[in-house]
């Protein structure tokens, strides 16, 4: 690390736990502190057994489904959620994907998760921070936030009072600045407790447990753009006397430690807020005749280290937006407010959160982690993602290719699930480089999270004589000719019968022998329902919006 004149420290919480890995539901009630605490002392008590300094899936499983009462499903999806957030390379993704599609039995497939492990105390961290969504009854009585998924309140600049708090960075801090004791405490071990399971004065928080804490915290001094963790400032040696760190003890003193933390939390200068503040604007939307807002489109690409890369887009309308670029690989996208639009978003992507959007078309580049539809209307979404949820959709149709049990969490309707349905030229390659295959695929079997609050009829499967395999309509270089996997049999058949009838059809107009002038009517007459057709079903205005605009309105490059 650079000497620097002046050892000031910028601190801040990182946003990408909070959009991938807390659920947009409030927690289990046992994942309160009271139990998060029982659970950091019996994990280091059975170190011995698999459960410290790496929880095996075992351990946990017993833990939630033995001592928190989770169901194993519930304990399986935290487990692999925080899997998703541990950096993995591409390969290794694809490697547990080979050895999962390799068990021939869920026997086979449990001995194998079994093997699994994850770093014990950020995975108490990362049960602690599912608090973000809790509903809180003191602040809905006056009226600060109300159990209402469906609430109207959430803005894109993150002025929210939704309990959907995942992308406002502003929340974020608040959230670890007002829990910083109890997160430090769940990091302490048992014998630096005081009997009421508090933290004394004289409380000694090891390395490691600053290191398990940089799972939520990083930073940088002061007028450099180098972004280093959490514990190796803790640890640099200008700071030892601010972080506390005693080279006798080897260990910090937990005073001095929260106080350096509490003085040196800002603002997280790669989040949203700064993203819609400083970030560059993008002219890819065309500003629609009609339309009451000017579409907004940011990011901050351009500013940031790769980890921290981040798209913004509101208020599309009207349009078809299509772009695979440098800006977007590997970028959070958020897309908000867009209505009565086709958008393609043809790169590899870190995740996308789709909020308040309606009568539009979302095809998307491979997404590493999640995909969230919140609160939108009569949307479709194509797209290939190691994680699928939806909270408060209504009429919404999902065309996906995914690993991962689709999440149905609370306040959906009239949910559609279909099997990915098109290609393009690139798809496969930008599937390697996410580390997402086409096996397995569980697009058939969402899982209802809240099974009191849900019911199973909020959704139905695609119905092959419904199935339609959907175009990419534009031209790229690649080698992907086919949708990747395949299509399910009962679905190819449709399309193969479907095909079969089109040729029957051929074979019939041919044989009528038709005059020219009755095969100039006939046209007519086909061209004219073609074109009701077109009209009826949308598809009038997505070819519409294909036109390209005229040379002084095109979409920027970016």
């Amino acid at each position: 690390m650079a000497k620097m004149d002046q050892f000031t420290v910028n601190l801040w919480v990182k946003m990408e736990p909070f959009i991938v890995g807390a659920l947009q539901i409030p927690p289990p009630s046992k994942f309160s502190l009271h139990y998060l605490r029982k659970m950091s002392t019996y994990v280091r008590m059975h170190s011995s057994e698999g459960y410290y300094p790496y929880l095996f899936w075992p351990m946990w499983r017993h833990i939630a489904c033995g001592k928190l009462q989770l169901e194993k499903d519930l304990a399986w999806l935290y487990f692999e959620l925080f899997d998703s957030l541990v950096e993995r390379s591409a390969e290794e993704r694809l490697e547990w994907a080979e050895v999962m599609l390799s068990c021939t039995t869920e026997e086979e497939a449990e001995k194998q998760r079994n093997k699994l492990s994850v770093d014990t105390l950020q995975f108490l961290l990362f049960l602690y921070i599912q608090q973000l969504n809790k509903v809180s009854l003191r602040t809905s009585l006056v009226g600060e936030e109300w159990p209402n998924l469906k609430s109207k309140s959430y803005s894109l600049t993150g002025e929210s009072t939704n309990q959907i708090k995942n992308w406002n960075d502003s929340y974020h801090q608040a959230f670890i600045q007002n829990h910083l004791q109890d997160l430090l405490e769940l990091l302490l071990d048992p014998d630096q407790l005081s009997a009421s399971s508090h933290s004394t004065h004289n409380s000694l928080v090891t390395p490691e447990a600053v290191r398990a804490l940089s799972f939520l915290i990083e930073g940088s001094v002061k007028n450099s753009r180098t972004v280093h963790p959490l514990h190796q400032l803790a640890l640099w040696q200008p700071l030892h006397a601010s972080s506390g760190f005693s080279k006798i003890s080897k260990a910090f003193s937990f005073p001095k430690l929260e106080s350096w933390l509490r003085t040196c939390l800002t603002g997280n200068p790669f989040g949203i807020s700064a993203c819609l503040k400083s970030g560059k604007k993008l002219l890819w939307a065309q500003q629609v005749e009609g339309a009451t807002k000017r579409a907004k489109i940011a990011c901050n690409t351009h500013m940031v280290p790769s980890a921290h890369r981040m798209v913004v887009m509101s208020q599309v309308y009207k349009q078809t937006l299509a772009k695979s670029s440098d800006t977007l690989e590997d970028s959070h996208v958020k897309i908000h407010r867009c209505c009565e639009s086709f958008i393609y978003l043809l790169s590899p992507l870190r995740s996308v959160s789709i909020e308040k959007c309606r009568n539009s078309t979302f095809v998307l580049g491979p997404v590493q982690t999640v995909v969230h539809l919140h609160s939108c209307d009569s949307v479709k979404v194509i797209a290939v993602c190691r994680r699928l949820s939806l909270s408060s959709t209504t009429s919404c149709t999902l065309h996906i290719l995914t690993p991962t049990r689709p999440l149905i969490l609370l306040g959906n309707q009239a949910i559609t699930f279909a099997p990915f349905h098109t290609h393009y030229p690139m798809l496969e390659d930008h599937m390697g480089r996410t580390g997402l295959a086409t096996v397995p695929n569980y697009w058939d079997n969402p899982v209802l999270v809240c099974k009191d609050n849900c019911d199973w009829k909020v959704f139905r499967f695609l119905s092959p004589s419904e199935f339609y395999p959907f175009v990419v309509p534009f031209e790229m270089e690649g080698d992907t000719t086919e949708i990747p996997g395949g299509l399910p049999p009962a679905y190819q058949k449709a399309l193969s019968q479907r095909e079969q009838r089109i040729q029957v059809w051929q074979k019939t107009v041919k044989e009528a022998r038709l005059t020219k002038d009755q095969r100039k009517r006939f046209q007519v007459l086909v061209e004219n329902k073609f074109y009701e057709w077109l009209v009826h079903t949308g598809s009038r205005q997505q070819l519409d919006s294909l036109v390209l605009p005229a040379a002084g309105s095109k979409q920027a490059a970016g």
